[in-house]
């Protein structure tokens, strides 16, 4: 059964995005799901885990990331200012203190250390290289 909801991420360049949301994150592409049309990648699906997915595209050569928005608009800005995800995704790992490294060495803007989540557990919240919101919680 297909899972209940799937995200769709758009990027400014999502081949590069794909590429550094699998080093970063741990993300796995399903090879034989990238569509490209004038050099742009229109869909491609990346595992995450066992039973989830994400799909990642660049929508239209007019689309400008979160990152590319908050420069241009003073508002944007203000609403990014804080440490918190907002319009994000929330995925569970296994190991948080693991993954919250690995995606610090790629290159990720940590917005929180590894902290205790209300829970029980732990997480941490990152932007990806083009300023995307994640948290990463403990399965």
């Amino acid at each position: 059964m297909p899972q209940t909801v799937v995200p769709m991420v758009a990027y400014e360049d999502a081949g590069a995005a794909i590429d550094w949301l699998t080093r970063a994150f741990g993300f796995e592409e399903v090879a034989e799901e990238r569509y490209t049309e004038d050099d742009r990648v229109t869909h491609a699906e990346l595992r995450v885990g066992e039973d989830a997915s994400i799909f990642v595209a660049n929508p239209t050569p007019d689309y400008v990331s979160p990152k590319t928005h908050r420069e241009d608009c003073e508002a944007a800005a203000r609403w990014s200012s804080v440490p918190w995800v907002v319009d994000g995704l929330l995925v569970y790992v296994d190991d948080v203190a693991a993954h919250a490294e690995r995606a610090e060495a790629a290159g990720a803007r940590m917005l929180s250390p590894v902290e205790d989540d209300p829970d029980g557990g732990l997480r941490y919240r990152a932007e990806d290289l083009e300023g995307h919101r994640w948290m990463f919680v403990g399965r």
